[in-house]
């Protein structure tokens, strides 16, 4: 039986081939991980690659598409003490995930690590990884790297026990942009989100458009301070989409689907105490 302490969870839909190379990566890694796909009902040939193929990586198949949810869904599944995060165009280098386990082990507060990124083909450094190492909130004494609250979702590591203390990701941003609500929700219970920029993941995009994503990020921004962030920070946030709505498409769009999700958002809302909206003022004092 495999005891490696990180199991990782991929979220896929309808990118069978794509996945096939990310998994080739994985399984060769020398960690040897358990590894859970998470099917979002592809329509594709994914379900029958992954029997035919890869027959050791276990397979989740849910019902419907239920976006970043997935991930839930996988680490609620898994029962490795640690969960890292892959996309099907996302895998993890040699030794990552031994260093992020040492690193979870020796800080018990260690809630998430943010991993330094690597894109396509030549490696490029991906431009987050300076604006996290360069966080104004700095490091703290019981954690490892920079104290950040943000991450991009397929290059970090979670600790199981403090993802689902925070409840994972919101059900209500589905995907795009779902990163800093979860951030937030660690910090909020205790838990400490850090860069750690030697733990290295690679990310292998398709350079090809992504259909409504610009939008999706704008409305998941705003939703984000619906749900956490003071209301006048949230309605100047609002007038400020409503003002770029009057000549941008994509604003539309976001204004449009952040208001059909408006009243859950409210509902839902759960203001940040106030020494961590002190700390995501600082972050927003920080951004270009």
């Amino acid at each position: 039986m495999n005891q490696a302490p990180v199991g990782i969870v991929i979220a896929t839909r309808n990118r069978s081939a794509s996945l096939a190379r990310t998994l080739d990566r994985l399984l060769g890694l020398p960690e040897q991980p358990e590894i859970l796909v998470v099917d979002n009902a592809s329509t594709d040939d994914t379900r029958a690659r992954l029997a035919r193929d890869f027959p050791n990586v276990r397979l989740l198949s849910l019902p419907s598409n239920r976006g970043a949810l997935a991930r839930t869904h996988g680490v609620r599944a898994l029962r490795t003490p640690y969960v890292a995060f892959s996309d099907d165009d996302s895998w993890w280098a040699p030794g990552a995930l031994e260093h992020a386990a040492k690193l979870m082990d020796a800080h018990p507060r260690l809630g998430l690590i943010s991993a330094a990124t690597l894109v396509g083909p030549a490696e490029e450094p991906d431009p987050l990884n300076d604006v996290l190492a360069t966080s104004p909130l700095g490091t703290a004494r019981d954690l490892p790297g920079t104290q950040v609250l943000g991450f991009l979702a397929c290059a970090s590591v979670v600790r199981r026990d403090a993802y689902l203390d925070a409840g994972g990701f919101h059900p209500l941003l589905f995907f795009g942009g779902e990163e800093t609500l979860l951030a937030y929700d660690l910090a909020a219970r205790g838990w400490g989100v850090t860069h750690c920029p030697d733990v290295i993941a690679h990310h292998h995009p398709d350079p090809a458009p992504r259909g409504d994503r610009p939008a999706v990020q704008l409305r998941n921004e705003l939703l984000t301070a619906w749900l956490r962030r003071p209301l006048p920070h949230a309605l100047a946030r609002t007038r400020h989409l409503a003002t770029d709505a009057r000549r941008d498409p994509t604003a539309r769009q976001a204004m449009r689907q952040t208001l059909t999700r408006l009243p859950a958002a409210l509902r839902a809302r759960r203001p940040l105490p106030v020494y961590l909206e002190r700390a995501a003022r600082m972050l927003d004092g920080a951004q270009p």
